[in-house]
């Protein structure tokens, strides 16, 4: 008995040692008893009860939404903002265009024992195309493959026949129905259409005829059911279509849901915490973006609750919370508050948040900002992220403590499965690419990849209660510090964003390195070290806005920017100089090795020439994005922006455009693509610009000999 007893207390002993050593290990911006708190706070189950308030199935909605409102979603919102004690409460409505929805919705298709009811809209909402008007239209069924080029049409005469491709709505109408006078169109068109045989996705086709005929109808079909309707027609059966449609219009508008949590006046800055709820009214996903209103909404709840009981600070700024249509509602409120949009240091938007990470085989991310918009609020929310990641995995090496996490973060009703997360680099296409066109520095946390995005099956038994509360304690402790921080904890982001920022450059000095490992011959080391010497240069220009970002967080925002300038520049330039000297180092190892000399390259002509021109924007180009415009990525190639022709990477044309206006030379237009992402050729770059100014979009000036 008494050798049993010693054995428990060694054991007991062994445990609470491990577990001391993994909570100093294991650190955040907040207390371990304030993450405790937050843990024992966030319930992801609420956050699903959210949701089935929200869109428990995919509905066809009443008119009484349209003609008295408000919109089930919105009503359900305010009721729970009122619940759980938000400071106000309101529905805010904006204009917007004319809304359709119908009131009946069917398909058919002939039969040899009679005709089969392929869909109804009260079954599978998303399948009738959008703008589909009210009409009983028939036709024979014509295949045509995929329907979106001239060519699949040659030889077939479909007018008055109902065509099916693959190509999207909008295509098969204009090339079906409007150039060939088709009765209406079918698509299958699908983001996975093998591994998703069952699911269509939502779409919509033009409410009128630019021709002024009629515009058709159109339907989405799912892959098995284009495939039967095509075995049909291959076996030489005629396959009649009918469409069945009864809709309406109403006068359109914008419901955005406002609710706050109010500071304690000691400043004059606010804190916005965003979801869309709404992304058009016909399409309701349970996690595209249900799941992100849903989630905020537990957040406000859950932060409210631990401030009343004294575990968490009360906030010095107040939050606003913003249920949207998504970035026309976030535009149309914040035009609307210009009062409040200039007081907001920080947005944390949330899009598609509690899809089961392994039903799609996704990841939870953490979508930073650009280069082009550096800012601390990346680094506070990866402290948040990782941390919560690390203590919800079981680590052999505290296997003292049972054989468990530190400390998992689970949902009773939820699943058990691993929480997979990355940060990832900038991508635009929601409402904090719109925060950033108003100068407001946001991220954006969104799962990815999902296979029921925009689809019919987009329900709420996709989602699962841990994801949302794992989702809840991140979201709540980078929250809790936007809206709480002081000097102290604004010196303690500060550091942390210097120590990321350290890391970051050794990243981006190991990619350059790279690009002198990755040589073939030796006319290439002279560039590939240019090229390295430009990533370094370029992480330690951004790491440098970044520190100095969060002297937004001081009582004193001027000051603190010029001590933060003043403390850590001259520290990042000196890492920097070390790192430069490594990378030259081995440039001169890599110049042995192809057996000729490490000098220094000399400029060529055109590099000359790009480092005395001087890029001046005249007109936005269409469809400018990036950065501090705030878009995502675009100008792919063969296609750049303003008409321009550009052989620019898709994915780095929204940062080239972003940094377009700011008076750089296009040498460092150059640098500063090339270092946030990999060497572009100048002369690309050269021919980019040059092709803007071309098109009236930027104006090109040359420095004056020694400036």
């Amino acid at each position: 008995m008494r050798r049993s007893a010693l054995a428990l207390s060694v054991a007991l002993a062994c445990m609470t040692s491990a577990a001391m050593a993994q909570e100093k290990e294991d650190r955040t911006l907040l207390t371990w008893d304030q993450m405790r708190a937050i843990i024992m706070e966030a319930s992801g189950d609420r956050a699903m009860h959210h949701v089935l308030e929200f869109v428990p199935y995919q509905r066809v909605r009443p008119a009484s939404e349209y003609t008295t409102g408000p919109f089930r979603e919105s009503k359900m919102t305010a009721e729970f903002g009122k619940e759980y004690g938000f400071s106000t409460v309101e529905i805010e409505n904006f204009p917007g265009g004319q809304l359709w929805q119908p009131s009946k919705g069917q398909l058919w298709a002939s039969e040899k024992l009679g005709p089969r009811k392929l869909y109804d809209i009260y079954d599978t909402p998303v399948a009738l195309g959008g703008n589909t008007p009210t009409g009983d239209s028939s036709g024979e069924l014509v295949d045509i493959g995929n329907g979106g080029r001239a060519e699949d049409y040659t030889g077939k005469d479909v007018k008055g026949k109902v065509v099916m491709g693959s190509a999207s709505l909008n295509a098969l109408q204009r090339l079906a129905v409007f150039e060939r006078g088709a009765a209406g169109v079918l698509s299958w068109n699908s983001m996975r259409p093998i591994q998703q045989p069952d699911i269509m996705i939502s779409s919509s086709i033009a409410a009128a005829n630019p021709g002024g005929g009629s515009p058709g109808f159109g339907w989405m079909v799912t892959t098995r059911t284009a495939h039967d309707l095509s075995a049909r027609l291959e076996r030489g059966e005629k396959v009649t279509i009918r469409s069945v449609v009864e809709a309406q219009t109403f006068p359109g508008r914008q419901e955005v849901i406002h609710l706050t949590i109010a500071g304690d006046g000691s400043t004059n800055q606010d804190v916005i915490v965003s979801g869309h709820i709404y992304e058009g009214l016909i399409k309701q996903g349970a996690n595209d973006d249900n799941s992100g209103a849903a989630h905020i909404l537990e957040m406000g709840r859950a932060y409210i609750q631990l401030v009343k009981e004294g575990k968490l600070p009360r906030p010095k700024r107040t939050i606003h919370f913003l249920f949207v249509q998504e970035i026309s509602g976030t535009n149309a409120w914040l035009n609307a508050h210009p009062d409040i949009a200039k007081r907001i240091i920080a947005d944390l938007n949330y899009d598609m948040e509690g899809l089961r990470l392994s039903a799609g085989g996704a990841q939870w991310l953490l979508m930073r900002t650009p280069d082009s918009f550096p800012t601390f609020l990346n680094d506070v929310c990866q402290n948040f992220l990782e941390f919560v990641a690390e203590i919800t995995r079981e680590r052999v090496r505290y296997r003292a403590n049972g054989y468990s996490p530190a400390l998992d973060v689970l949902s009773p009703n939820g699943s058990r499965d691993p929480f997979n997360i990355k940060v990832d680099k900038y991508y635009g296409s929601s409402d904090h690419a719109t925060y950033m066109q108003h100068g407001i520095p946001a991220i954006i946390f969104n799962t990815w990849p999902d296979p029921f995005y925009h689809s019919s099956q987009d329900t709420p038994d996709k989602l699962d209660a841990t994801q949302f509360k794992r989702a809840a304690v991140v979201s709540v402790g980078a929250m809790a510090v936007l809206a709480s921080a002081d000097d102290p904890m604004a010196v303690r982001v500060a550091a942390d964003a210097l120590g990321r920022g350290a890391e970051r450059m050794t990243s981006n000095q190991r990619k350059g390195l790279g690009y002198i490992g990755d040589v073939t011959s030796a006319s290439q080391l002279a560039q590939a070290y240019t090229d390295a010497k430009a990533a370094v240069r370029h992480q330690a220009n951004i790491e440098k806005a970044v520190v100095k970002s969060a002297s937004v967080l001081f009582a004193n925002p001027a000051d603190a920017e010029k001590r933060l300038a003043a403390t850590y520049e001259p520290l990042i330039e000196a890492r920097a100089a070390e790192l430069t000297a490594e990378v030259k180092a081995t440039y001169a190892l890599a110049a042995t090795t192809w057996k000729i000399p490490a000098v220094e390259p000399v400029q060529s002509d055109l590099e000359k020439q790009a480092a005395r021109t001087i890029v001046e924007r005249i007109a936005p180009a269409a469809g400018a994005g990036g950065g501090r415009a705030g878009g995502g990525g675009g100008g792919g190639r063969g296609g750049g922006r303003g008409g321009a022709a550009s052989n620019i990477p898709g994915h780095i044309g929204g940062e080239l455009n972003a940094v377009l206006g700011r008076g750089m030379t296009v040498l460092e237009i150059h640098d500063f693509i090339s270092g946030e992402f990999e060497p572009v050729p100048l002369q690309d770059v050269w021919d980019y610009v040059k092709a803007q100014e071309a098109a009236g979009s930027v104006k090109l000036t040359t420095k004056a000999t020694g400036k």
